[in-house]
């Protein structure tokens, strides 16, 4: 009998490079260096034009269930993976969960993606040495965190923040500057979370310069003196100018950064980025009639104490999303929190095809309860992410929806590759209960896309209103 496991990863050669035309103005070339599973590209990302002077271009992933919808058991199991591939390169230990194969016929079969992702968790990594993962917003929220879940023992888990939270202190600062929100906020509730770590795990979804690690980890050497750092990925394309830079700092620093990824390699660029004003197709309004439902699965979640009412801010987050810290522990405990909250939602479901989505840096905890929701349901989310919609073949973004976010209407988010017929049925998840009036251009926007059934489903509601 074929034994699917005596195998973990292998090797990949240099590939020839494949161009992608994005714009007829702008294409990128891809040359892989390093594939240890073997994946197909085009399973991974396709590729579409950022509204965005610093980087023109984006890798739109199909497996983190951002701008494209994904099967949310695959999604899941591409951040455990990364756990896998951590076991092998820095452990130095065999996995047992994942083998080529395995991860290969997850990409060609859904209930062979749902089997994947069950093993994985079924045969979590156990670490002894004092582990911190971190996972970087607003992307990479639901891939640290996935990856953080692969693991067991003597492990933490925080991810950054955009956000600003007026009654707490950032312990960390640092600066992603090819993005539109450029800075990022650590708030651990703990405060001995960063100086118990000995080795700092640091997830993004894409590598392309590496600045942002740079940044995070220059921060963290020079308050806490960590000495050991790994930066996880789905896609590395550093340059060999950019390696140099993380090998300088290793050496100026006396630390050690290595580096995993499922896809490693170089990219080429030819052409020029959209221009920053350049605007975004109107929506198409649809003559769908949509109900929109509000549900609350609040009672079963943990939240952070709240800070004095002030200005009606008075709505407070969920204890463990990771942004403030969270063990292995807590990791359970939110394992079940999620099974109570998901069995509600279950007997809510009336549409036969279904999409979920995350709003914002909120991806994990819906993602998970996708996962349990049944056959015929995808995951995505919003994001602020500008990116020019486009009707071309293989062009990743087809359709953009645009509205104010609910907690600063001077920042736009976004909505990508939603159209009319396309589902029965929307959960929509709020980390945080919004007021009416600041809620009506993203209510709006839900309305515009023509999803018969649209339920908002919020986590953590008004004190006022759990007073009445």
């Amino acid at each position: 009998m074929k034994n699917t496991t005596s195998h973990a990863y292998s090797q990949t050669r240099k590939e020839p490079e494949r161009l992608y035309k994005i714009l007829d103005e702008l294409q990128v070339g891809v040359t892989v260096t390093s594939n240890p599973y073997g994946l197909e590209l085009d399973h991974l990302f396709r590729m579409a034009a950022r509204i965005n002077k610093k980087r023109g271009f984006l890798f739109v992933s199909k497996l983190l269930g951002k701008h494209l919808p994904v099967q949310p058991s695959l999604s899941l199991a591409s951040g455990a993976v990364l756990g896998c591939l951590y076991e092998s390169m820095i452990l130095g230990r065999e996995s047992a969960a994942v083998s080529v194969q395995l991860l290969q016929e997850a990409f060609q079969d859904s209930e062979k993606a749902d089997a994947l992702y069950e093993r994985l968790m079924d045969n979590k990594i156990n670490v002894d040495e004092p582990t911190l993962f971190i996972g970087f917003a607003e992307t990479a929220t639901a891939l640290g965190h996935s990856m953080f879940d692969a693991f067991k023992g003597n492990v933490s888990f925080l991810t950054t923040t955009r956000e600003q939270i007026e009654h707490l202190s950032s312990l960390i600062n640092f600066e992603e500057e090819h993005s539109h929100a450029m800075s990022h906020r650590c708030y651990a509730l703990d405060p001995e979370l960063f100086r118990k770590a000995d080795r700092i795990v640091l997830v993004d979804d894409e590598i392309t310069t590496g600045n942002t690690s740079l940044n995070i980890i220059k921060e963290l050497f020079e308050q806490f003196g960590h000495e050991d750092y790994v930066v996880a990925s789905l896609l590395d394309w550093r340059s060999e100018a950019d390696r140099n830079r993380f090998a300088k700092l290793e050496q100026e620093l006396g630390i050690r950064i290595r580096c995993l990824s499922l896809i490693e390699g170089s990219i080429t660029i030819e052409g020029s980025p959209l221009d920053e004003q350049a605007r975004l197709p109107a929506s198409v309004v649809q003559d769908t009639e949509v109900t929109i439902r509000k549900l609350d699965v609040s009672r079963y979640f943990m939240h952070l104490d709240r800070p004095p009412v002030a200005d009606n801010k008075d709505v407070s987050y969920l204890s463990n999303t990771g942004r403030f810290g969270m063990t292995a522990a807590q990791g359970e405990l939110l394992d079940r929190e999620i099974e109570q909250a998901s069995k509600q939602l279950v007997a809510q479901r009336t549409g036969k095809r279904v999409i979920c989505m995350g709003t914002g840096e909120f991806m994990y905890i819906p993602m998970r309860i996708a996962d349990l929701m049944g056959n015929e349901v995808y995951y995505q989310s919003t994001t602020r992410s500008p990116i020019h919609p486009m009707q071309r073949e293989q062009y990743a973004v087809s359709s953009a929806y645009k509205y104010e976010s609910v907690d600063d209407a001077s920042v736009a988010n976004y909505m990508y590759n939603l159209s009319p017929g396309q589902y029965d049925e929307a959960f929509v998840f709020v980390e945080r209960e919004y007021d009416e009036e600041k809620g009506k251009s993203f209510e709006q926007a839900l309305a515009r896309i023509g999803i018969p059934i649209v339920n908002l489903v919020f986590f953590s509601k008004s004190q006022s209103e759990e007073g009445m």
